[in-house]
């Protein structure tokens, strides 16, 4: 079984073709970059089928730059819309241009922080103005908005790096996250202004405000002159110079700055284009935080890089989305121009729509269900999705949701196909253009493991985490190889599974390895169980206890207040489980929760929920 050596695609990405679109197609041909208008009158649209093929050379600032060379097309295409507000990529590129001077204006006037960066001659404002910003961070705030997309397009204009940072983290993990990163100038909005300023002080950053993205207004042809020769003008800086910092998670341990350049910003967008389908004709409903992958890459700089149109729920609300599916299919098999076709979310998302849908009037769950059907595309990941739901969705929806896997490190590596068969419990196989081994508990990746440790090759893996070279040069194995810290198997159709990560997911019960999630996803199967979480904790005669936190079905939790007992107890647990677990894996300990404590992505911190425990 060699297969489980290593598995290796490297099919040239412009060897895959793009499904048909129905729109108005607007060629990059200098860089064969396809770029398309999405015209709402039907009688612009004519039918192509275009192979997209991008050289290795482009990054995502490339593609920006060419862009406004379309004219007209750049005009019309509607890039993002927010709040009932719609905007073109012209309008973000025209912010961006502005972004990029205000921050190299700013820049300007605090040279004494020993930058070498090179002084331009006098601007038009009278200010001597820095040519480029030599890599300096640049902290960036807002809602998910098309403010938020144009501070980050002017500050890679600008030459600058940029961190993106959440609203949600508390005060000691957002000045952390701007120390270590270094962070020099603070891009926000109005809404934030005053605790952003105060931050920004604390911390020895310049604040500024992101100015508003006008929306519905034309660009003169003269203005688009000037943006053009200002940008042609512009320095967009080499490929493997970096271009964004995205901080991990911190469920296994203290958050990281994962440092991403141009070039595997570009690796990535091409390839999650490529391996999803994404055209300019998609338009996708956009609720996930920007400070994370996941809403980062795959629901807006490659939707963006595919010319789609991503429409921003800056809050996650069940009613909402539901709401907006139906709008999109008003009537049964017919949508609307402006239609959502494309869905990504996390699993914790998944089961609070489905907890909606149930408690839909029965009229309503009809149209939902229908107007669901009418996506050509929903996803999940971040985190594991319990077959149970993935069998429910299926059922109401007719998805069987596309599962994927990544890290902050690489952003994707695995996937579901797009067509052909989608394995529950899965998460596929290798993208194009990855490679992947599987390291045995010895530390060898060369002989033939079935289980062990994934190590990932990839045109978008990250360059280094910032200011941890020993960190950095850790993680690296063979040639280049990232390893994860997750333990995979393989099944007989090699397709990857994900057993947990390493230091939490993996128990040692007995002299036996478990596998937490798959304890979890039988637990789930329970009809009292909502959610659980399963860890593994100190014990002097097996080395550790299989214990299962459990968050009760609302029904449940209602007949054990009625009957003063709890909604499942341990002995009702081991006795159901009995049928379906091995004797070992069955949980000897259980804790009912009402919630599970769970970050901004859906996951849990088992390091901390242990540590908590074992007090």
């Amino acid at each position: 079984m060699s297969s489980f050596k290593a598995t290796t695609y490297l099919k040239p990405l412009s060897s895959f073709r793009l499904l048909p679109e129905t729109t108005t197609s607007l060629s990059f041909r200098h860089l064969g970059i396809p770029f398309v208008s999405r015209q709402r009158n039907p009688s612009f649209s004519i039918s192509q089928s275009r192979l997209f093929s991008i050289p290795s050379s482009c990054t995502f600032m490339e593609v920006i730059k060419a862009a406004i060379r379309q004219g007209s097309a750049a005009r019309e295409s509607i890039a993002v819309r927010a709040e009932q507000k719609s905007y073109s990529y012209i309008q973000l590129i025209s912010s961006a241009c502005k972004i990029s001077n205000l921050l190299r204006n700013e820049s300007s006037k605090t040279t004494c922080h020993g930058s070498n960066n090179k002084i331009s001659p006098v601007s038009a404002e009278g200010v001597n103005r820095i040519e480029d910003l030599g890599g300096a961070r640049v902290g960036i705030v807002a809602k998910p908005s098309a403010e938020f997309v144009a501070g980050m397009l002017g500050t890679w204009l600008s030459g600058g790096v940029a961190v993106p940072l959440a609203l949600s983290y508390p005060e000691a993990e957002l000045f952390h996250v701007m120390k270590d990163s270094d962070v020099s100038m603070l891009l926000s909005t109005e809404d934030y202004q005053e605790l952003m300023e105060n931050v920004a002080s604390k911390c020895a950053a310049q604040f500024s405000l992101i100015p508003p993205v006008p929306s519905g207004y034309s660009i003169e042809e003269t203005e688009e002159k000037d943006l053009l020769k200002e940008i042609e003008n512009s320095k967009i800086v080499e490929g493997e110079n970096p271009a964004l910092i995205v901080y991990t998670s911190g469920t296994t341990g203290k958050p990281k700055g994962v440092v991403h350049t141009h070039k595997s910003i570009a690796a990535q967008v091409q390839m999650l284009t490529e391996a999803w389908g994404y055209t300019s004709s998609d338009q996708f409903l956009h609720c996930l935080p920007l400070h994370h992958v996941h809403g980062l890459f795959n629901a807006l700089l490659a939707p963006l890089y595919a010319g789609a149109l991503v429409e921003f729920m800056p809050k996650f609300s069940v009613r909402g989305i539901w709401q907006r599916w139906r709008e999109s299919c008003p009537k049964d098999g017919v949508k609307v121009d402006d239609a959502i076709t494309v869905f990504t979310g996390v699993p914790t998302m998944y089961t609070r729509l489905l907890q909606g849908y149930e408690a839909m009037d029965p009229k309503f769950q009809s149209q939902s269900a229908s107007a669901a059907r009418q996506l050509r595309l929903m996803m999940c990941g971040s985190s594991a999705l319990p077959y149970p739901i993935m069998q429910q969705w299926e059922s109401i929806t007719s998805h069987r949701l596309l599962e994927r896997y990544g890290m902050t490190e690489f952003v994707m590596a695995l996937s579901n196909p797009l067509r052909g068969m989608r394995k529950g419990g899965t998460v596929g196989k290798p993208l194009p253009g990855v490679e992947v081994k599987i390291l045995a508990e010895d530390g060898n990746t060369n002989g033939i493991t079935e289980v062990g440790e994934l190590c990932v090759r990839s045109p978008s893996l990250f360059k280094e985490y910032w200011k941890q070279p020993e960190v950095t040069k850790e993680s690296f194995v063979d040639g280049g190889f990232f390893k994860t810290g997750d333990t995979v198997k393989v099944d007989e159709d090699g397709y990857y599974i994900i057993l947990g990560r390493t230091s939490a997911d993996i128990l040692k019960v007995g002299g036996y390895k478990l596998s937490a999630l798959d304890i979890e996803a039988v637990l789930l199967e329970h009809p009292a169980v909502s959610e659980c979480c399963v860890l593994g904790l100190p014990d002097k005669d097996y080395g550790e206890a299989v214990c299962a936190i459990i968050v009760p079905e609302a029904a449940a939790k209602r007949r054990g207040e009625e009957d003063c007992k709890p909604a499942i107890s341990l002995g009702e647990l081991r006795t159901w489980a009995k049928e379906k677990l091995a004797p070992y894996k069955i949980p000897t300990r259980l804790f009912l929760w009402d919630s599970l404590p769970r970050n901004a992505m859906g996951k849990v911190n088992k390091k901390e929920l242990k540590k908590l425990l074992e007090c």
